[in-house]
């Protein structure tokens, strides 16, 4: 079967949660690694894709695609699934939280790994100061998926599940050894998401073609890909 997209990933990225949508939603798609040990991302090619510089890109019949959560969202709405219908009365709630996710944690955690992407030299107190409102982010997320909404933490996976997972397990590899602020187990309804996305088959598959250990998200360990870096 022809593939309807090409994913531009690097193992570990972000590029990993449209990897389980595109998995999860089971449409053919093609791979095409960014090699960011020799900065690829900053190359004048890639950037025709992603003016932006960042890690995904995802070529469509329509064109080429980047911000993971806008990403996201195109494709649950193209396919009908993974999101609320434009028409339901969760939708709204859906977006929201979806937004939330793309906005704020993924943003904030952003800043948490490349501190000096933001602030030149980071202060001290830049580490402590974005960890406290992480952990409130994550305190306030783990109420929303306690709730067992249709959208969120439910028996099928969404969008949302498919963005939390990966973001679970990156607090708790990244930055190397200053991830001791992070505790799975202090969130227990996003535990219990994690373990549940954990078990797809779109899950295993990514596990194996990124490098990423038995338990990616329950147990997550330093990513061994077979092509490419994640750094």
């Amino acid at each position: 079967m022809t593939p309807q997209y090409r994913l531009h990933f690097a193992p570990d990225n972000a590029s990993l949660i449209i990897r389980l949508a595109l998995l999860e939603l089971d449409v053919p798609f093609e791979t095409v690694l960014v090699d960011r040990a020799n900065r690829a991302q900053n190359s004048a090619a890639y950037h025709q894709l992603n003016p932006v510089g960042r890690i995904p890109a995802l070529e469509t019949p329509h064109g080429a695609m980047f911000e993971t959560g806008a990403i996201l969202l195109w494709l649950a709405d193209r396919h009908g699934a993974l999101m609320p219908a434009p028409d339901s009365p969760s939708r709204g709630a859906a977006l929201s939280w979806l937004f939330f996710l793309s906005n704020t944690l993924h943003a904030e955690q952003r800043m948490l790994f490349y501190p000096d992407t933001y602030a030149g030299v980071a202060p001290p107190q830049m580490h402590p100061t974005l960890t406290a409102s992480l952990h409130r982010h994550l305190t306030l997320l783990d109420g929303q998926a306690a709730k067992g909404t249709g959208w969120l933490n439910a028996a099928q996976p969404s969008a949302l599940d498919l963005y939390i997972a990966p973001m679970l397990r990156w607090c708790a590899l990244y930055p190397a050894n200053k991830t001791g602020w992070f505790n799975l187990r202090t969130y227990p309804a996003l535990a219990a998401l994690a373990a549940r996305i954990e078990a797809r088959n779109s899950v295993l598959t990514a596990s194996r073609d990124e490098g990423l250990g038995p338990h990616p998200f329950t147990a997550p360990q330093p990513p061994i890909p077979p092509i490419g870096s994640a750094t």
